[in-house]
């Protein structure tokens, strides 16, 4: 069988490869990238279905139109404006969960042998969905605020990429939230290099105590010439349910036909039962109690997950602790002789069961080997502290470098 060459230089997900060691007993995972699923407003979902049969159970049921089922569209242009960004229903599509999103601006913007700038590290799947369609791709560098902005401009000039792709908000895997002050220097460069910018914020409304910056596309509004270079990608998947895969593409006007075009020959339109089902939510207000609720529960996990890191671990990592999303992004230090590799830690985890993510493959070049993701959202406190206790054992089972492979 000869297979499409365009997949010769794609590998399966890390991360999906280390599900299947999960389901050991009694195995505890930081590795996921999930929601909570008791975090599920359950009650408020039955409704919402129950609502769209009983009120439109021919709009639920049937076809639909590929750019979104239009009171959706209207729910989401009203969720959008309590973000500070006034969008009319027109001027954005429902997609398959964002990660579509990410899949339609491949198939419309890259040709092979493109240049696309992503963060260095960035989301997994982005890396895989853009290499698909043959991105070369080059790693903007990364800290606690987000893409060092000044490396960033010299990578736009050196290499002119198509686009640029970044997470700017708690981001996947790095947890950094972009500062004010970067953002208003991406809408700049943006301008300045004719440059689009990509805005993925599945994780914004997940913060734990003040909020973040506005987003690159609200910020957009009071930078002239930069809102016809911005595209803002959201999901209702981390904050309301995975499970109903409802994602949304905000974008120029032409990008937005073309993006739309190509969704009709991928899947004709995103279940029109899921949509009418996740516009009944946003219109019954249920959407502010649950995502307090959420901010609630995930912020003490994380401030529990920092604290153990701290007492299990010491100096030999660091991190920064973070003030939403979902995740813990943090180095080994290689301190008294231990040795900074998280893929040896992993295998010494999984003996000790518990799971995590080494950081390597979220870089698309120059991987950094020492740091590593976790995850908070799934796990309660108890089972954090636990989690992290068996991560310390593990720890302290590192070598200076002569169990390397062992």
């Amino acid at each position: 069988m000869k297979l499409a060459t365009r997949l010769d230089s794609i590998e399966t997900s890390a991360i999906r490869e280390l599900f299947k060691l999960l389901g050991t007993p009694g195995m505890i995972s930081f590795a996921g990238g999930f929601p909570d699923s008791a975090m599920f407003d359950v009650e408020g979902l039955k409704e919402a279905s129950a609502k769209a049969l009983d009120e439109e159970p021919g709009g639920a049921l049937q076809y639909g139109a590929t750019e979104g089922y239009e009171p959706l569209r209207t729910q989401l242009s009203a969720f959008m404006k309590t973000k500070g960004l006034d969008v009319a229903p027109s001027g954005l599509i429902v997609t398959t969960g964002s990660q579509q999103a990410l899949d339609l601006l491949g198939k419309t913007m890259i040709s092979p042998g493109d240049k696309v700038i992503v963060e260095g590290p960035t989301f997994l799947a982005t890396i895989q969905c853009f290499r698909l369609y043959g991105a070369q791709l080059i790693s903007a560098p990364v800290d606690a605020n987000g893409v060092k902005t000044d490396e960033l401009e010299k990578l736009i000039a050196e290499h002119q990429p198509k686009f640029v792709y970044l997470i700017p908000t708690f981001g996947n895997p790095s947890g950094a939230m972009l500062s004010l002050e970067r953002r208003k220097k991406v809408l700049e460069m943006a301008v300045k290099h004719q440059t689009l910018i990509v805005e993925d914020d599945p994780y914004g409304d997940l913060y734990f105590g003040e909020a973040p910056p506005p987003s690159i596309l609200s910020l957009s509004q009071d930078v002239p010439g930069s809102h016809e270079f911005i595209v803002h990608c959201g999901s209702l998947s981390k904050v309301l349910s995975p499970g109903l895969r409802i994602g949304w593409m905000i974008a120029p006007a032409e990008l937005l036909a073309k993006a739309t075009m190509c969704k009709q020959f991928s899947d004709a339109h995103t279940s029109t039962f899921a949509q009418a089902t996740a516009a009944q939510y946003l219109k019954s207000g249920r959407m502010p109690a649950t995502l307090a609720n959420v901010r609630k529960v995930y912020g003490e996990r994380a401030k529990a997950m920092g604290a153990a890191l701290e007492r299990e671990l010491g100096d030999g990592i660091e991190f920064t602790q973070p003030n939403g999303g979902l995740f813990f992004w943090a180095r080994l230090t290689g301190a008294n002789g231990k040795i900074a590799d998280a893929s040896v830690l992993a295998k010494k985890a999984i003996e000790q069961l518990v799971a995590f993510v080494p950081g390597a493959p979220f870089f698309a070049s120059n991987p950094d080997v020492s740091t590593l993701r976790l995850s908070f959202a799934t796990a309660d406190v108890a089972r954090i502290e636990e989690g992290t206790r068996r991560l310390g054992q593990a720890f302290s089972m590192l070598g200076n470098g002569t169990d390397l492979h062992q």
